[in-house]
């Protein structure tokens, strides 16, 4: 049985039943043509006996063949019989024609009274003499015995009677149509070519049925080869050697995928060890000349003030370039912090508070650039379970790039927060400049940024934690409308 569910199996008993299906249909259709045949000429017969019959007893008779077919009781015929039969010609032994059912050849009576024959050999419009052999050397008296058949329709069968008088001789001629006997002797050839044509169709089905999964493969092939490994060949379902192999090739590309993200994580992993020692080895260096220039400028601004008078001048120049010092400052913990392996100190937490906590960070900023900022929290919100430090770095980085994305122009910054099956969502929506397209897919990566003074780090650093919470972060923007980036992380 198992034989029966492969391919191969499957195709020789579709086409063993198309073979059977054609024989049983062509034997039907030539049984059928054949009794056709038969019953045709069963009435053919059966009408030259009845106009031999008609013949014989108008020879007995007084009276002509015409009148006697009027009579009840004194003919054979049917009305399909005198649809067939065109003329009975009755012959006698001196070879005139004594009676017939066409007027013309009807004997005349003359002005003595006497009748007047026709002789045979004066009607030149007989149809070919069928089965003339028979006839002997009587053969030679008959004019249509050499008459070609493609000049009519009709034939013409002669029966000899023997008489007291002698040999009396009743032509029937029969009325045949051409087309129909076409019809009938092309039937054949109509029925065999539908089922030809048939078989062919079905042969074509069958070919691109079977061809179409062979196809698929080679589709799947040209993909996979052009580094598409999502491709997935249908049809794997099947129980045949085609579906045996969609499946395997199937678990191959999903091999391969996985592989390919393997080792896409085995780089990452090896450029943030490269990254980590880097960080390691130049971050005490750069740190600690900056804590001097830091604690420089709060013993010069404390204790030296300009002698021109010009305090307020020199203060603002020592903020910035605190501040300055503070940005590189903040750079290098962004480099550490995604360059060091992060273990997470989960606890539960509340969602609201959170997000709070990390919007003080740009109210000041916010109000200065009229920003107007919304927080929506929908009812019955768990907490999660996260690391309050880290998660305050997801959604400071958020605030901070929404609130840079708008600029002085100001804007509308809102936050709702909502539960989401199992998860708490939190959705971050800013009406900036938006993402170009092309730079949705590079945001999350290291060092990739739009921005002049940026290190590329900040959404890098906010998938990892999210990663390491075991939370997922997409984006939708559109740009000069603005963006939204959904953040969810698991419930308490």
């Amino acid at each position: 049985m198992d034989f029966f569910n492969t391919f191969r199996g499957r195709l020789l008993i579709i086409l063993s039943l198309l073979l059977i299906a054609t024989l049983g249909v062509q034997y039907y259709l030539n049984l059928r043509t054949q009794n056709e045949n038969e019953r045709l000429r069963e009435l053919q017969e059966q009408t030259i006996f009845a106009g031999i019959a008609l013949g014989v007893t108008g020879i007995t008779s007084s009276e002509y063949m015409e009148d006697l077919i009027d009579q009840p009781g004194q003919t054979s015929l049917t009305e399909e019989d005198r649809e067939r039969i065109r003329d009975i010609i009755v012959i006698n032994d001196k070879w005139q024609i004594i009676d017939s059912l066409n007027p013309d050849l009807v004997p005349t009576t003359a002005e003595d009274g006497t009748d007047v024959y026709k002789n045979l050999s004066e009607v030149t419009d007989l149809p070919p003499l069928m089965e003339a052999s028979r006839l002997g050397p009587d053969l030679e008296k008959f004019p249509n015995r050499n008459a070609s058949p493609a000049n009519t329709d009709d034939e013409a069968h002669v029966v000899p009677i023997p008489t007291s008088k002698g040999r009396y001789y009743v032509m029937v001629i029969l009325k045949n149509d051409r087309a129909a006997n076409a019809w009938r002797a092309a039937q054949p050839l109509v029925y065999t070519l539908g089922i030809v044509l048939a078989s062919m169709l079905i042969t074509l089905l069958l070919v691109w049925r079977f061809t179409r999964p062979i196809s698929n493969l080679s589709i799947a092939a040209r993909e996979v080869a052009a580094g598409n490994l999502d491709f997935r060949v249908p049809g794997a379902e099947r129980s045949d050697e085609i579906g045996q192999l969609a499946k395997n090739f199937n678990e191959m590309t999903a091999a391969l995928e996985k592989n390919r993200e393997l080792e896409d994580q085995l780089r990452q992993a090896e450029k943030s060890a490269v990254i980590g020692r880097l960080g390691s080895a130049i971050a005490h260096e750069i740190r600690n000349p900056l804590n001097y220039i830091n604690l420089t400028l709060d013993h010069l601004k404390n204790r030296y003030t300009p002698a021109d008078g010009k305090t307020v001048e020199y203060s603002k120049l020592i903020v910035q370039i605190k501040n300055e010092v503070a940005r590189i400052n903040q750079q290098i913990s962004d480099f550490l912090n995604y360059s060091r392996p992060a273990k997470a100190n989960l606890q539960s937490i509340d969602a609201r508070k959170t997000v709070e906590e990390s919007l003080r960070l740009v109210e000041a900023q916010a109000a200065e650039n009229d920003i107007k900022i919304g927080l929506v929290e929908r009812e019955a919100v768990p907490k999660i379970l996260g690391d309050p430090e880290f998660l305050r770095s997801v959604f400071n980085n958020l605030f901070i790039n929404a609130v840079q994305s708008m600029g002085s122009e100001g804007g509308n910054l809102n936050i709702k927060i909502s539960p989401d099956a199992g998860f708490v969502s939190f959705e971050i929506s800013d009406t900036g400049n938006g993402i170009p397209k092309e730079n949705l897919t590079k945001i999350f990566e290291p060092y990739f940024s739009t921005k002049e003074t940026g290190t590329g780090l900040g959404l890098a650093i906010v998938q990892k934690i999210v990663d390491i919470h075991n939370g997922t972060i997409d984006v939708e923007s559109t740009v000069g409308e603005g963006t939204k980036f959904t953040v969810r992380l698991p419930a308490a």
